[in-house]
């Protein structure tokens, strides 16, 4: 399949690896990965090993993103890091809205919202998470629940930035679990992501916007889920801390292009 959207693997380590760890995988990441021609690689490791490791990744084909943001500039928030401070630290992108965050943290749209604008207005990309837990799912409310986040979480986006925001539908029910969603129900909810986009801001916009699946991608179902129409790369969570399986998804990404 070919499409004008270049693919985007993005690897979210989550909370594993010490500073030590996350430069050894940072190198094996590079190295796994090598020119990945056509495809926007990223890792999102720990706020602490930001900066040492785009040290290692400097010079390379290989982007680094944060876990993580606050949408203020700076203040009385203990523990939160802002947008400028990943930035200085090296980061280009920054995943927000992850369910992990909306569940355990009480991330509400309304923030997700904030975020988002914060990270374009310092010219850093969102990667904005959306997804349906399993109660939602087996209730047949998918549809209007993606496009309900996909609504409040670009509420605050003009049409002339939208393209810049990476949209990344992960249901929560298939994170960690080793159940992935069907790739053509994946394909089919991707969609549902694309109209909602271009419900918002039209046709164009939507067919420039890239749109990740997240959620037990392996190296053995990525190509598959790469084939679908709709889906423009990966989110990939535990395949993303080992190398070799990092770099195979990356690979498939590509090839998805040819």
């Amino acid at each position: 399949m070919t499409t004008t959207r270049r693919p985007i693997v993005a690897g979210n380590w989550k909370m594993n690896t010490t500073v030590a760890e996350a430069v050894v995988l940072a190198a094996a990441v590079r190295d796994a990965v090598g020119a990945a021609s056509g495809v926007e690689v990223v890792v999102c490791p720990p706020a602490v090993s930001l900066f040492p490791v785009q040290a290692v990744l400097e010079g390379g084909d290989v982007a680094l993103g944060a876990q993580n943001v606050h949408f203020e500039s700076g203040g009385a928030h203990t523990g939160e890091v802002s947008v400028s401070m990943v930035a200085s630290a090296g980061a280009t992108h920054v995943i927000v809205g992850h369910s992990e965050r909306r569940a355990r943290f009480g991330e509400t749209d309304e923030w997700v919202s904030r975020k988002v604008r914060a990270i374009l207005d310092a010219r850093l990309v969102p990667v904005m998470c959306v997804g349906e837990t399993l109660a939602e799912h087996d209730a047949g409310r998918t549809d209007a629940v993606v496009t309900a986040q996909v609504r409040a979480g670009l509420g605050a986006v003009s049409k002339d930035e939208a393209h810049r925001v990476v949209v990344a539908y992960e249901p929560v029910w298939a994170i960690g679990t080793g159940r992935p969603a069907p790739p053509e129900g994946a394909n089919e909810t991707c969609g549902t992501i694309r109209s909602a986009v271009a419900h918002a801001f039209g046709p164009g916009v939507a067919d420039a916007i890239r749109i990740q699946y997240g959620g037990s991608v392996t190296a053995a179902n990525a190509a598959t889920l790469f084939a679908q129409p709709h889906i423009d790369g990966a989110l990939v969570g535990g395949a993303s801390l080992v190398a070799s399986t990092f770099g195979v998804i990356v690979a498939a990404a590509e090839a998805r292009n040819r």
